[in-house]
């Protein structure tokens, strides 16, 4: 199993790294794994943050990697206080067989996570669309 640490991403200007600081690392299935980009945000509450719990099935033949991935937007009221306005969700939830050959596997993982990564995907989110 791979080890806790921070991960560094690009903002959407593509350039600008943006670090998501490892917060807790899960103690075992079931329990999450949570980062934190604390550079965006003027208080914990209102930073971006990613949770991912990995499980297996009852007869051990698969194991689920769930996940979510929240931004929020706060405003400040006029009353002066800061207060979550709205919270973009994304969710995830990979099934691995696990008499899948590791060759299978990789490429699984690997390309599924490209295809999220790519260019006609991001555009799809920030419009809010599918492609047509």
């Amino acid at each position: 199993m791979p080890d806790m640490a921070a991960i560094t991403v690009k903002k959407n200007d593509g350039t600008t790294d943006q670090i998501w600081t490892n917060v807790q690392a899960s103690g075992g299935d079931r329990s999450p794994a949570t980062w934190r980009n604390t550079s965006v945000g003027t208080a914990p509450a209102f930073h971006p943050e990613m949770n991912i719990t990995s499980r297996p099935n009852a007869d051990k033949t698969v194991r689920r990697i769930a996940g979510t991935i929240d931004w929020k937007q706060s405003a400040v009221g006029t009353d002066g206080i800061t207060r979550k306005v709205n919270v973009a969700l994304g969710k995830f939830d990979f099934v691995l067989p696990q008499g899948m050959p590791s060759v299978d596997l990789n490429e699984f993982a690997a390309q599924s996570t490209n295809l999220l990564a790519s260019v006609l995907i991001k555009d799809s989110l920030k419009a809010g669309y599918a492609p047509q």
